[in-house]
Formats: C-alpha cells, structure tokens, sequence
C-alpha cells in the first residue's frame, strides 16, 4: 500500500509505464548503500515489471540471463564507489542504459544516508527520487549526439632525455600548472590528467581515488589522488568546473597512467565554468617543458 500511495503522490501511475529495464544491482547489500540498490531494483521490478538479474549468480552462470539482458535496456546500480556492478556489466560486454550509483547520488539530493541497513525516512526519498528520475524524459538522441564531445586518443609529444628515462610533454591542446598537471580542452569541457614527471617520480601507480561526478572543482582544487608504493600524489586541477565523468577504468587499472598519462591515464572529465580567466594562470608547452626539464635534472642529480 505505501509503494501504491507513493506513486499517486508523485502524479505518476505506475502501473501505466511501459519502459522496463534489465536491473544490475551491486551485492553489497549487508551496507547501507547496497540496501538501497535492493530496494530500487524490487520496486522497479513491481511497479514496472522491470527484471533482476542477480550479480552473484550471473557472475557464475549467465546463460539465464543473456535473454533478459539482450531484450531490455540495462540499469546498472552500484552501492559505492567499487563500481561493483559496473564492472561486471564491462566483463560481460553488456551496453548500459542508465547508470546509478547510490554515493553520488545521495550528494546529488543532499540526502545523507545512515549508518543502518535499514530504511528510513531520508533512503525512501532517495530511492523515490531515483525511480522518478530514470523515468524523466531524456534529450533526444540526436541532441545528445550534437552535445557530445570527442577528446583525441594519440598525441605528438616533445621529449626529453636524462640518464635511461624519457619525458614527454604533449606538443599542442594542453595547458599545464606548475603542479604537473594538465587540462585539454574542447570546447566547454575538458580532460585532466598528471604529466610523465609524476608517474615517473611515483613509479608503479597501484591505487586511484576519484572525485565525485557532479563535485564542483575550483581551479588548483583537488580532484582525487594516486598512490604508489613511493607517496600519494594530489592532483591539483588546473581548470574550476563540475566533473562529469572519470576514467573508471583506472579503479581497476591504475597502471594505465604509468603506460601513459596523456592518453588512456587521464583522470577527470569536467564541464568548464570559468575557462578563459583560468587559462591566465596556466602555462602552454614550451612554458612547461622548461620547468620540467629543470625538475627532471634537479630530481635526477
């Protein structure tokens, strides 16, 4: 009876959507997080005849549930920054629909969730909010197409030498600050990322902490960090703007970024508030391969 009474109250019939999706929940659900995944998928399932596809039996066998995975859009639902779900969606090469992750947004709605598994007034909002937002008419495709931006996979590097190592600075796009990291930019959004100097400095990268998606940066705020055996490394963003996506596969690979930096390492992508007063305090390539070089033989004497 509450499920029924809330969805009158948000003028929405249920019973009368005809979207449904294949649901990928985390398994976390002894934390407080992974409960609300379970309760967003059970309502889905009944109010709008959604299917579950259960994480620990699909990771063992998922001939059960290729079908219902092939016939409906799939919403994956993760509890916490693990990405749990995700990443099974990615090691079973299915497309994602729609992706949730609990953590952020709770930060979204300012809604702060408790330390209980148990629900209670401020989790119900939340996951209320959540169904209804997976039900919100979306941009159309042709739109988001048109505001989609593609960031360049390969670069032309300048490159300098000490001893067995070798540096690179990207030639051209890049903006840098004097805490070796980078900003490239299109349009009004752009990649941030760390310089060679960094990850040869740090050595094997083995953990990567992100900011959170929709987390307003002020330009030289943090905007996560690396660690390696030698130190953790703040990255200190070179641009102010609202993160908009990270580079998940670096949660399971942070090595991409000793492979290189530049390209399939970048950290964060952002949706730029205040570019051009930001670029006055940032260098170009020549401007920073100079500090570089100086570093490079300050560090290697």
């Amino acid at each position: 009876m509450r499920r029924q009474k809330e969805s009158k109250k948000s003028g929405r019939s249920w019973g009368e959507v005809s979207k449904t999706y294949a649901i990928l929940p985390c398994n976390g659900l002894d934390k407080p997080a992974g409960s609300l995944t379970r309760e967003i998928a059970l309502r889905l399932t009944e109010q709008t005849g959604s299917e579950i596809l259960c994480p620990v039996l699909y990771r063992v066998s998922d001939s059960r549930y290729n079908q219902i995975a092939a016939e409906k859009p799939l919403a994956v639902i993760d509890g916490c920054g693990t990405r749990c779900a995700s990443k099974l969606a990615a090691e079973k090469g299915l497309k994602i629909a729609e992706k949730i992750n609990i953590t952020e947004e709770s930060k979204k709605y300012n809604i702060k969730i408790g330390p209980s598994s148990r629900m209670g007034p401020n989790e119900l909002l939340l996951c209320d909010l959540i169904v209804k937002s997976l039900f919100e008419e979306k941009p159309k495709e042709e739109q988001k197409a048109k505001e989609a931006v593609v960031f360049p996979t390969e670069f032309e590097y300048e490159r300098y030498q000490k001893d067995k190592f070798i540096f690179r600075v990207p030639q051209q796009g890049f903006y840098f600050n004097e805490n070796d990291c980078w900003a490239y930019v299109v349009g009004n959004k752009a990649r941030i990322g760390v310089t060679d100097f960094v990850q040869k400095s740090l050595s094997d990268i083995m953990f990567f902490t992100p900011p959170s998606i929709g987390s307003e940066i002020e330009q030289f705020g943090e905007a996560g960090s690396i660690e390696s055996g030698k130190a953790v490394f703040e990255i200190i963003c070179p641009v102010s703007g609202i993160v908009t996506a990270i580079n998940d596969q670096l949660l399971d690979y942070p090595e991409y970024i000793n492979d290189n930096p530049y390209e399939k390492g970048w950290i964060v992508e952002l949706k730029l508030i205040d570019f051009e007063s930001d670029k006055e305090l940032l260098l170009d390539t020549e401007s920073y391969f100079k500090i570089m070089k100086r570093k490079v033989d300050e560090f290697h004497v």
